[in-house]
């Protein structure tokens, strides 16, 4: 699985760790100091020793280049955010079809509906279902039985103790 971080921000930390291991460091103390594996931290030293720098230089990303570019996948996530009745939807559901379909409004991209599951966990986001709340519900009704009626029916309550 490929690490976190950008390209530039993982070839800094393989920078830093051949930096360190040149102070002196132990391999263990550079890999707890910068999050990492220590077997990470001594790969990166042993191909610096046998091919430099150069061997730590991040790599292009292998695969397809994703359809939407970062700042578009950033703008999907505020869109989700803002739940599907912003956009014209009758219910507060995200469902894959409803997100393909956003997607294609807004960024003219097509997506099939069984790959947008994948889209969404790489932006951070994960499968929530709405909280059902009746619309018969009171909240000040609620708070009166809570007061008055639930000190009755608990058990072990002083209000439930025989007189």
């Amino acid at each position: 699985m490929r690490p976190q971080g950008s390209p530039a921000e993982l070839e800094r930390r393989r920078y830093r760790a051949v930096e360190l291991l040149d102070e002196g460091i132990e391999p263990h103390a550079v890999a707890q100091r910068l999050g990492v594996d220590r077997r990470s931290v001594r790969r990166w030293k042993r191909a610096y020793l046998r091919k430099g720098r150069q061997s730590l230089k991040a790599q292009p990303i292998p695969g397809r280049p994703p359809r939407l570019t970062l700042p578009q996948r950033r703008r999907l996530v505020r869109y989700i955010l803002k739940g599907p009745e912003a956009f014209g939807f009758r219910t507060a559901l995200w469902t894959c079809p409803r997100i393909v379909q956003l997607i294609r409004n807004r960024f003219q991209v097509l997506y099939h509906p069984d790959h947008v599951g994948r889209l969404l966990r790489a932006c951070g986001l994960t499968p929530q279902r709405p909280q059902r709340i009746a619309k018969e519900r009171n909240p000040q009704r609620i708070r009166q039985w809570i007061q008055r009626d639930w000190p009755r029916v608990k058990k072990n309550s002083p209000a439930s103790a025989p007189a």
